[in-house]
Parts: structure tokens; sequence; C-alpha cells
């Protein structure tokens, strides 16, 4: 059997899942018929997806038909079962989500993370917006068979539910893993069954995630598909050989956008940081091999216990911006000149990097001249582009050299708002499976 089952109340849903999975290099497989299913026809399947068609159906239909669908499905196998629910929260919640706990047995736990960033969905205060409108004021209000007339997520399943439901706000999740842990621990002793949770962004999710691992309860992922996924990603390894993938962030733009990128980045995610001090690298052979070696060695030191490293100039702050002129006079050279002395050491840095930890298997590089740098210190041919992650910011791989196939992506410094570089990094999360 498959590590992975969803079951889903449309073929569309389904589709959509199994597509997230498939991203990150699962084989999903969308089974149209139970009983004719022949297990050796997905025995290859990381993730098996079944869909109900059971949105608008009455409650009592929905919850038989996904209660059969989870028995014929079960396994001991099965590491992670996820219910698949619209993104717009329509149809039978609270019913379908009771018949997999029912199947599962009483063990088992859901927890609702409903949100899809991408699409505009999120969830906060409890209420889900649909591109920051209240979803009880958008046209899904209107839709024909089936209406969402309120916005509040625990409502919804309170009123369709037979088990006794809670919600988990953003306040409650501001205080780290550990904290939410012990929240859904609690909630779990109180008699809860289904935990509705705020979620916002991928980092949410992300949270969320790791909270339910590190709580040791059986979990049923409730979502439209991105939290089943974050999930999935963390504890199944496909059956494709997983490399065990590190990502390496370098940046030398000054510009306030990349700053405002970077401290959103420093914060939502736990990344080894070093600062390059710029200034030593103007200053004569001597000092600029000798701060070149001080960041390569800092980096390594830490590497091992973090999936993703950062080196970042210092000039990202005003306090720490090199007067370029006396430079340039002291070399009689121009301001490019000294502009590539600086990609050139950040470059050298990576290229040292990258020899000497051979788990970084995916590179962020911020600003043209940074990435052009870098391919004359790999050898590389070209880049070769597979796709655009955000206006301006490119995905693909390193064309020939010494690191031919590196997967990389590549940002103008002062493209997109504050959450892009962690966008860009957890778009390579997926490619690498980290």
């Amino acid at each position: 059997m498959a590590a992975c089952v969803v079951v889903a109340d449309d073929l569309t849903g389904a589709n959509a899942t199994g597509v997230l999975l498939t991203k990150m290099q699962y084989r999903a497989a969308t089974i149209m018929s139970l009983k004719d299913m022949d297990p050796e026809q997905v025995r290859e399947s990381d993730c098996l997806l079944y869909p109900t068609d059971s949105r608008g159906v009455d409650p009592q239909e929905a919850y038989r038909r996904v209660y059969e669908a989870s028995e014929r499905l079960k396994d001991d196998s099965v590491l992670l079962y996820g219910k698949r629910i619209d993104s717009t929260l329509r149809g039978n919640l609270g019913s379908e989500t009771d018949a997999m706990l029912d199947s599962l047995g009483e063990d088992y736990i859901a927890v609702a993370a409903p949100c899809f960033p991408s699409s505009g969905r999120i969830v906060i205060g409890n209420y889900m917006l649909v591109n920051g409108v209240p979803l009880h004021r958008t046209n899904i209000a209107l839709d024909p068979k089936c209406p969402v007339t309120i916005s509040e997520v625990d409502r919804l399943f309170k009123e369709q539910s037979k088990y006794k439901v809670a919600a988990i706000r953003m306040g409650e999740m501001m205080n780290g893993v550990d904290a939410l842990v012990q929240k859904i621990s609690d909630l779990c002793q109180a008699g809860y069954r289904i935990i509705t949770v705020d979620c916002v962004s991928q980092e949410d999710l992300e949270l969320i995630a790791d909270a339910c691992i590190a709580s040791k309860k059986k979990i049923l992922a409730v979502d439209p598909g991105v939290f089943t996924a974050t999930l999935a990603r963390k504890i199944i390894k496909p059956r494709m050989e997983r490399r065990s993938n590190h990502i390496l962030v370098v940046v030398g733009s000054v510009n306030s956008s990349t700053t405002a990128q970077l401290e959103e980045f420093w914060l939502t995610q736990e990344v080894n940081n070093v600062m390059v001090k710029t200034k030593e690298l103007l200053e004569g052979q001597e000092r600029r091999e000798a701060e070149i070696g001080r960041v390569v060695e800092a980096v390594l030191k830490e590497s091992g216990n973090y999936t993703v490293s950062s080196v970042v100039g210092d000039g990202i702050y005003p306090e720490n911006r090199i007067d370029f002129l006396p430079y340039m006079n002291r070399y009689s050279c121009t301001m490019e000149d000294i502009s590539e002395m600086i990609t050139g050491a950040l470059a050298e840095i990576t290229v040292r990097l990258l020899r000497r930890d051979s788990r970084f298997h995916g590179l962020y590089a911020s600003g043209g001249d940074v990435t052009q740098a870098l391919c004359g210190y790999f050898g590389a041919v070209g880049l070769d582009l597979r796709d655009e992650v955000l206006p301006l910011a490119a995905y693909g791989q390193f064309n020939g050299g010494e690191f031919d196939g590196l997967d990389f992506i590549t940002k103008g410094g002062s493209q997109g708002d504050k959450t892009a570089l962690n966008t860009c990094v957890n778009y390579l999360k997926e490619k690498l499976f980290i």
C-alpha cells in the first residue's frame, strides 16, 4: 500500500492534491473505482487519492461514501491520511471528517489547516479570507449547490460534526513549535477530535506540520492539499531515492528590498547565516583571502545542523556601506571593477563551499552580477531555465562546468515583496525534497 492516502470530495480536488505531491517527485495515482482497483497497478505509488464525489450530496450519504473509501484504503503501512476539502470550505466538511476519524480509530485526531496561500485562501483569527475578503462576502455565498454563508472555520465544523471542535489562533502559534505541541496535547486531553488552525503562509504550514509530528499524535490532515503535501514532505521518503539536500543562499545586493526580504527570511526559517565583511574584500589580497577563508569555515562549522545556509554581504545595512571612490583611486580602476572584486569574492566563497560540502544541491543568488560571476567561476556554459518562480525570479540548473546540473534560483535584488526570498527558498525545498 502507498505511504499516503487522501480521500477527496471531488475529482478535481483529488487531482490538484496529487499534482502538489508529484511536484515533490512522489508517485501519485488517482483511483477512480475502488472495486476495480488492482493493487499491482498502484504498487509503485507513494500516494493514492480517491474522489468520493460527495460535496453536493446530503451529509449521511457523504459520510457513507467517505467511510467506505477509508475502510477500503486504510492499511498499517500508511504513514499519512488526508481528507481533501474544498479550498473555500464548501461541502460536507464535518460529516466527511467524522467518517475518516471513525474509520481510522479513536487514537486519531483531525487537524484542519484549510489555507491555500498561492490561491489567496488564508485563515486568520479563525476567519477564512479569499483574496482578503471574508468568505461569506464572496461569490461562494451564492454558490447554487454548496453555498457558504459564514466565514468562521471552527463554526462550520461544529455545525456539521458530532465531535468536539477547537480552534488554534495565530496568537497561540507565535511561541513556536514546543508551545503548539503543548496546545495540541492539551486539546486532545480535553477530548477534542477536530482542531482548526490559523494559517496565512507556507511558513505557518511548516510550523503546524512540525508540531503535529513532534506531538506524536496520529494525525488526519484536513485541508485543500497544501498542508497534506507539507506533512508528506516531512515524513514520507519517495520511492525515488532522496538525497540529503541543503540550500546555499548568496546575497551581495545592498538594496533596501533585499534587506527586508532577508530579515523576513531569517525570522521565519532556521538559517545558518554568516555575514561577509565586505570592506575586507577590498583591502589587499592577504586580507581578502583571510575574509573568504573565515566565511567559508564559519559556514562549514554549522552547515551540518541546518538545511539552509546563507552568505550575505554586510552592506545590506547602511552603516556598512562602502565609499568606492577611495578604492577606485587606490587601484586606478572603475566602479565596475570594484563591484566585480566583491562579486568575485562571493563566487569564490560559493565555489569553496560547494566543493567541501557535497550536501549543497540548491543555490539561491541575488542579483544578475552575482549569478554572472558564479557562471564564470563554475565554468558553466550557461543556465538551463525551467520555470518562473516570481516575476524576475528564475529557476533552473547550471549547464556545464564543475557544478553541472546544480539547481538554482536567481532574482533581482530589488524585486518582490518581503516574502520573495522565502518563496524562492521554499520553491527550492520542494524541488529538492527538503
